[in-house]
């Protein structure tokens, strides 16, 4: 399994796979609070069967080149991940997403995930679009958008139903052009 370094604190992004199911649903536990205001995921991942089939339709999604999942790890814990929930070769769109546990807030991590998958997905890959959905609420997945040189494009008024009231999404995304742009200005290159 590839790892990729996030920086010098031990940070590091892999794939999350189905044999991982154990070691997903501890974190999703312990992350269960923190994130359900905003985030599916500890809806449907709730023990280790449902947190090994949520890991194989990412798996499935990865073979059909339509999603990816990546966990963001301090060290040899994993505290988080990033997500392309979805993903569409032919045109040349995907959204990103994240979750974080409590214990590696205010890190940078997930800029520094989301910077990797982005960069990989419009340089490699070759896509034109990357959005980020938000709910209006979720100041820090703002923020994270904000950093990442994304665009508010709209709010998706009382869009997605939690805890029992209704939420504003706000839609953010970058296109290919603006994301190089802003990664001149983030990571200037060395003249050679």
């Amino acid at each position: 399994m590839f790892s990729v370094s996030l920086g010098a604190d031990g940070a590091h992004l892999g794939p999350l796979e189905p044999w991982q199911a154990e070691e997903f649903l501890a974190h999703i536990d312990r992350s269960r609070e923190f994130v359900t205001p905003y985030v599916a995921i500890p809806d449907v991942v709730t023990d280790v069967d449902s947190s090994r089939n949520y890991l194989l339709d990412y798996a499935e999604k990865a073979a059909a080149d339509t999603g990816r999942l990546y966990g963001i790890r301090l060290d040899s814990t994993l505290v988080g991940g990033v997500l392309f929930r979805t993903m569409d070769a032919r045109h040349g769109n995907a959204e990103a997403g994240c979750w974080l546990e409590p214990s590696a807030v205010g890190r940078g991590l997930v800029t520094r995930a989301a910077t990797t998958i982005i960069d990989w997905i419009i340089t490699e890959r070759g896509f034109h679009r990357v959005e980020w959905l938000a709910a209006s609420a979720n100041t820090p997945s703002i923020a994270v958008a904000r950093r990442l040189g994304m665009t508010r494009d709209g709010v998706l008024r009382e869009h997605i139903a939690r805890d029992g009231k209704r939420h504003d999404m706000e839609i953010w995304s970058v296109l290919a052009p603006e994301w190089h742009a802003h990664r001149q200005r983030v990571r200037p290159v060395t003249p050679t």
